[in-house]
């Protein structure tokens, strides 16, 4: 079955651009038989899927999923089983040792998005990794190919999966149409549900990953003003953090 295993949309995503259906639609004219919803720290997406979409297309997969900003790690892919629901995961800010306790204590895996890519949302240009490479241990696998990303990037990508043994994932990271479809992520197994998905890393089914790089990223348009934005970032993950402090919290009392 071919994914896409890294996908944005207009409901989860403050820079998301595209409906969930439409998503759906365009993935699956391109002949892709799913997609994962990862959202930054939001599953809203998904809702709007599961509550207005659910039977629209026929023979097309959509798994939950979310892509969780760590406080110290940058930007985490991470897939529970379906009947785990973890409010604790729309509350960005935690560190990352903590996150990975959680997921695997729950049943689930997670991974780095775009591991080699800009500083401070990726987890090799981050303190957390410098000061201890082998906290990749802990993680299940990393996202391999992303068409956002350079042909550097993804190269670094694979030889890190190769060094920790990590199942690796392609994703197109899409935040507008145009870049739908440019990624994916082939899996020999039939998989309906996210606890699929999730046997099959843990089982190490050997995933096939590529497809074309995307040109009209936010970072290739703007040029040298991208490093002003990825500065931004650092702030704005660190201020919104705090500010959602009280509320993670209360989703830490909550776990089960």
């Amino acid at each position: 079955m071919k994914f896409d295993l890294h996908c944005h949309t207009q409901e989860g995503s403050l820079d998301g651009k595209i409906p969930v259906l439409e998503y759906m639609k365009v993935l699956q004219q391109k002949g892709f038989d799913g997609m994962l919803v990862t959202d930054h720290n939001s599953y809203n997406g998904f809702r709007k899927y599961r509550d207005h979409h659910k039977n629209t297309l026929k023979n097309f997969v959509v798994l939950k999923g979310i892509e969780y900003d760590t406080i110290d790690a940058g930007h985490i892919l991470v897939i529970m089983p379906e009947n785990v629901k973890l409010l604790l995961l729309e509350c960005r800010g935690l560190p990352v040792r903590i996150l990975q306790d959680i997921v695997h204590l729950h049943g689930g895996i997670l991974g780095p998005a775009h591991p080699c890519g800009e500083r401070h949302l990726s987890i090799t240009q981050t303190k957390a990794y410098k000061r201890n490479p082998d906290i990749m241990k802990r993680f299940d696998f990393l996202e391999g190919y992303n068409s956002c990303e350079s042909e550097e990037s993804n190269q670094k990508a694979s030889l890190l999966a190769q060094t920790y043994n990590l199942a690796t994932f392609g994703g197109s990271d899409s935040h507008n149409l145009n870049c739908v479809g440019t990624a994916y992520t082939q899996i020999p197994e039939t998989i309906t549900k996210e606890s699929d998905l999730i046997s099959c890393v843990k089982r190490r089914v050997p995933f096939t990953t590529g497809g074309s790089y995307y040109t009209g990223t936010v970072k290739q348009r703007i040029g040298i003003l991208n490093h002003v934005l990825v500065e931004s970032f650092w702030f704005y993950n660190h201020f919104a953090s705090i500010a959602r402090s009280h509320r993670r919290k209360i989703a830490m009392q909550l776990l089960p």
